[in-house]
């Protein structure tokens, strides 16, 4: 690392030019530009190498907070596009899940209602069997006849949902929901828990929303979704948010469909 000298009082402008240098790779002949964290830190550095000398040095000075501003535009990775899963897709990942067993049930009705309804995966997680039944929940079930009712509590308020039935039993979101239900004994509390003991009883307390996005990179990966991709690269295309990007895909789809076909029949 360089030698940090600046002269006393310190001016922004100087560290200004100093930040861009670093930014630029001009510091030292031959050397590459240094990352929006190292440069950080060395900031981190000046000032308190100031302050250890009773100087102060004004971070939100308009000569370091617009080059820093640059810095972060020029250098910051775009944020990975996580990848959408399909009617399809999730077919193809409920049938990595052994279904036989408690977890299996769990992780079922997990993938099935998260995308059914389109949830994150903090919606998924905080769901209770009844209302009003917890103090860290947002949201309840309803079962009714043609279907399932989310209630789910957000930023702006409270917020119906309606989950259909499926045909099948095996990806009806319903039958998942009811089935994790029985088998798990549940009566009250948090509906999507741990599962303990060897995957033999079911714990009490609430299970991570970091499990959701767990859940869906690894029957993604297990189910070969995205094959044409490198395995590092498919390892970042998947988390809990591809359900509810499923969701809005098909949707689209559905919405393309329904205009192609309005506009054939308006030519005959």
């Amino acid at each position: 690392m360089p030698s940090l000298s600046f002269p006393l009082p310190p001016h922004p402008a100087t560290v200004g030019l100093y930040i861009t240098a670093c930014g630029s790779g001009s510091v030292d002949r031959g050397a590459k530009a240094n990352s929006v964290s190292t440069i950080e830190r060395r900031l981190s550095s000046i000032s308190w190498n100031y302050a250890q000398r009773g100087l102060s040095l004004d971070r939100k000075d308009l000569h370091i907070a617009i080059v820093m501003a640059g810095i972060r535009n020029s250098h910051a990775r775009p944020p990975v596009q996580k990848e959408a899963v399909m009617a399809t897709d999730i077919i193809a990942m409920l049938e990595t899940l052994d279904c036989g067993t408690l977890r299996g049930m769990r992780d079922r009705a997990m993938l099935l209602i998260g995308y059914t309804g389109g949830l994150r995966r903090s919606e998924i997680v905080g769901l209770d069997l009844k209302a009003n039944r917890t103090e860290d929940g947002r949201g309840w079930i309803e079962i009714v006849d043609k279907g399932m009712l989310l209630n789910l509590r957000g930023k702006s308020g409270w917020r119906e949902v309606e989950v259909g039935r499926g045909s099948a039993d095996a990806t009806c979101p319903v039958a998942a929901i009811k089935a994790w239900i029985k088998f798990a004994k549940l009566a009250h509390g948090p509906l999507f828990r741990r599962v303990t003991g060897h995957g033999k009883a079911v714990g009490s307390e609430r299970l991570n929303d970091k499990e959701i996005a767990r859940l869906v990179k690894r029957t993604a990966m297990a189910a070969g979704i995205r094959g044409d991709l490198a395995e590092i690269e498919r390892q970042f295309k998947f988390s809990g948010h591809s359900l509810r990007a499923g969701l809005a895909s098909s949707a689209e789809v559905d919405e393309r469909y329904l205009q192609k076909q309005l506009a054939m029949d308006q030519r005959r």
